[in-house]
């Protein structure tokens, strides 16, 4: 029991940021604009979240010093993410090489600015584990559930579910999630019902970046000490479990399940007797869960239900 207490905890540190970066990315999707700049997103955002982390550390108490950064780290996803939406959207540029330019600039970018406010050192440490919850009170006394969810545990948990089940919400049951979807499916019909379809893009996009930001400070909060400008591919990563999520919200949280559960696995096989005796090398099991995307993604993507007009520029005049 232990060892599944504990599994279940470490893959909630894992679950929880990629769950909403996905979602993250799905607003953007279902809009059309095709966002690959969910692992430059996160990163840049993390860096930010960590230096007002350190910078107000002992001025603002406990919980709410962890909120706050993931309120400054959503912020700059926002600010971030309009490079993009101002590339795709306004100057109808090609999104894919638009997201890989962000790709490449934003962890160049991080390490070379946490070297130069850091006396040239490129990991930045922060305070992580003073943000863990020893247990909640009363849930934390429920058999099983109780010590698995409710004991050693963070804020981000509650705050990613949250969020996962308010955008849902948003996507399916709204009026902006209906004229969003219509975007990305035909934005001419869309507009021909008095759709605004840039302005509905630009939101959706900014929606993205802020639960891309947040999920890259959610990332590396609860498993790290410190920040080393890198969130380990989680970006991708994330954007596989969209694409093997086909763009929905319950299958997306399905599949946020399954490498989550690669990603645990892969990360504290140690932890688990059965798989610390197999003779597989290190090297096997941490790159087991990318292993898997690729063979998930072959045997899917032909199956896979893309919004019709994703990645494809606005046109007005087009009918």
């Amino acid at each position: 029991m232990s060892v599944l207490i504990f599994i279940v905890r470490y893959f909630m540190y894992f679950f929880i940021p990629l769950l909403v970066t996905a979602l993250g990315g799905m607003f953007s999707e279902r809009s059309g604009v095709m966002n690959m700049a969910l692992d430059s997103i996160m990163v840049f955002s993390a860096m930010w979240g960590v230096f007002f982390m350190n910078a107000m550390k002992g001025t603002i108490p406990g919980q709410w010093l962890l909120i706050a950064s993931l309120l400054v780290s959503a912020l700059t996803g926002v600010l971030f993410a309009m490079l993009l939406a101002y590339s795709a959207i306004s100057l109808k540029a090609n999104q894919t090489i638009a997201a890989m330019a962000l790709n490449t600039f934003a962890p160049a970018f991080c390490v070379f600015y946490a070297r130069l406010m850091n006396s040239g050192n490129e990991i930045i440490p922060f305070p992580g584990s003073s943000f863990r919850i020893a247990e909640v009170p009363l849930l934390s006394k429920i058999p099983v559930i109780g010590p698995m969810f409710f004991q050693q545990a963070y804020l981000t948990t509650y705050i990613g579910i949250a969020l996962f089940i308010i955008g849902s919400i948003i996507i399916d049951k709204t009026r902006y999630g209906l004229r969003m979807c219509a975007c990305g499916e035909n934005p001419q019909a869309a507009a021909s019902l008095g759709v605004n379809v840039y302005r509905t893009r630009y939101i959706a996009v900014a929606i993205s970046g802020a639960l891309a930001g947040m999920g890259g400070l959610m990332y590396i909060v609860p498993i790290s000490a410190s920040y080393s400008c890198t969130v380990a591919g989680y970006g991708y990563l994330a954007l596989a479990v969209l694409i093997f999520g086909r763009w929905r919200s319950k299958p997306l949280l399905l599949a946020a399940v399954f490498f989550s559960l690669c990603k645990t696995l892969a990360s504290a096989y140690t932890s688990i007797p059965f798989l610390a005796a197999l003779p597989f090398p290190d090297a096997f099991y941490k790159s087991f869960p990318f292993m898997l995307t690729l063979i998930a993604l072959a045997f899917t993507s032909k199956n896979s239900s893309a919004p019709k007009a994703n990645g494809q520029p606005y046109d007005q005049g087009k009918r």
